[in-house]
């Protein structure tokens, strides 16, 4: 089914926490069996607002019977999918949890492949999955890439209007300064110039300003944006920090595709 609206993610879950809520749902799964029961499966699909819930159990004679399974499960389900979500990779699309009596139990998680829909997820589901669970490209599936309309890298610039050497933008956590500046440095360089560029904070100075675009995938920057922030607290652009910040400060891994894609967004040219 599907439910109008959408919300934010709540805070990722850490390995203890996950498991917690996997336990929780086994625990609300088997209160709900009928006596006698042998095994059962229950699979969870979501895209965006869009979810299912099926059951099958497993009868002793091996009989498969399908199930209503709790509908307090849906929530727990949605937890755990919110919370295992990480910038670099995004989310699980499905999940298969398996319980077999006495008391084991084993998950399967799926965030590669497009589940087997009992119902097709309306359109806009696949634009509201990248919103709600954004991925880096590399990382975007082509089934959701291509109906969820993946965005283009978004490219940062140095200054605020026109180009002139002036900023109005919030100032950066002083505790996350030297994070960022690092971030924006170690992301891999996709277009360099063997020459450096004049400071235009310091036009006296020596040209120290590196030619260079770096890209995470997601963004493009010149490398003047992590030259300024180090020696002259010119702040990127918000959106880019929060990015930054939301992965953790950590420059995911950037394979070919993705570098020639940012190069033709650079150079307007088309993708090798």
């Amino acid at each position: 089914m599907s439910q109008p609206g959408s919300h934010d993610r709540p805070a990722s879950l850490d390995q203890a926490e996950q498991q917690q809520l996997i336990q929780e749902i086994g625990r609300v799964i088997a209160q709900a069996l009928p006596p006698g029961w042998h095994e059962v499966n229950v699979e969870y699909r979501a895209l965006g607002a869009h979810h299912e819930l099926a059951a099958q159990l497993t009868a002793p004679n091996g009989t498969a019977v399908p199930l209503a399974p709790p509908r307090e499960v849906t929530g727990l389900f949605d937890r755990l999918r919110n919370g295992m979500y990480q910038p670099d990779r995004g989310t699980w699309v499905s999940a298969l949890y398996r319980l077999k009596r006495p008391g084991s139990y084993a998950v399967d998680f799926n965030g590669d492949y497009e589940p087997a829909w009992k119902s097709a997820p309306p359109p806009e589901a696949y634009a509201e999955e990248l919103r709600l669970h954004p991925r880096p490209g590399a990382s975007t599936p082509a089934w959701l890439a291509e109906r969820g309309g993946a965005p283009g890298l978004r490219t940062a610039e140095v200054f605020d209007g026109s180009g002139r050497p002036i900023t109005e933008r919030p100032a950066v956590r002083p505790e996350e300064r030297d994070q960022v500046v690092e971030y924006l440095e170690r992301a891999p360089i996709v277009l360099a110039a063997r020459s450096y560029d004049a400071d235009r904070l310091d036009p006296e100075g020596a040209a120290a300003v590196p030619m260079t675009f770096h890209t995470d995938g997601t963004w493009i920057w010149p490398g003047a944006v992590g030259y300024y922030l180090r020696w002259h607290d010119v702040a990127p652009q918000p959106d880019l920090v929060a990015h930054i910040r939301e992965r953790g400060f950590r420059v995911p891994e950037i394979d070919e595709a993705t570098r020639d894609r940012a190069v033709a967004t650079i150079t307007g040219e088309p993708v090798r």
